[in-house]
């Protein structure tokens, strides 16, 4: 079995919200600290968006953030709203097998169970669990642009004047 490229991305998105998951990230922040497209990561956030992960922010101090914490989205949730086809073998999909074997192979019902066992392994682990080292991620991840500091410090800024009011 192989994740594509779209849900790796997808994961490294919601580990980075995790990571700051009391702040709104921008795309272009996530982008620029990965060095990763830009454009994939807007398709992304918007599946995962739709799929309820993460909510998008408009306006000015826009962005994403999780919808709910990290300690409740286990990664086969994370993977299931990103990857479209878990089908491990031709016959798994009703709609495309033509083996002719089909009907006595046992091949099958052994990929089955161990699909099932990768999944249940998957159900155990939640975003926080992935992020548990996030020193380490932070300091793996590039630096922070400088416009982007700027920005976080703007958000600082009115996050302090609010709560003195």
């Amino acid at each position: 079995m192989k994740l594509t490229h779209y849900s790796d991305l997808g994961m490294r998105l919601l580990m980075y919200l995790a990571l700051n998951k009391d702040e709104v990230v921008t795309i272009q922040e996530v982008s620029d600290r990965f060095a990763i497209s830009k454009n994939h990561l807007v398709k992304i956030s918007h599946q995962l968006t739709k799929s309820g992960l993460i909510e998008s922010i408009r306006g000015r101090n826009g962005g994403v953030r999780l919808a709910r914490a990290p300690e409740e989205i286990n990664v086969e949730e994370a993977l299931r709203a990103t990857e479209d086809n878990f089908d491990l073998v031709e016959c798994f999909s009703p709609d495309s097998h033509r083996c002719v074997i089909s009907d006595v192979c046992k091949l099958s019902g052994v990929l089955d169970k161990a699909s099932a066992a990768f999944f249940a392994v998957l159900r155990q682990f939640s975003l926080a669990d992935l992020v548990k080292n996030g020193q380490a991620i932070e300091n793996s991840l590039l630096p922070v642009p400088k416009e982007i500091q700027f920005m976080f410090q703007q958000r600082a800024k009115v996050a302090e004047k609010n709560k003195g009011s």
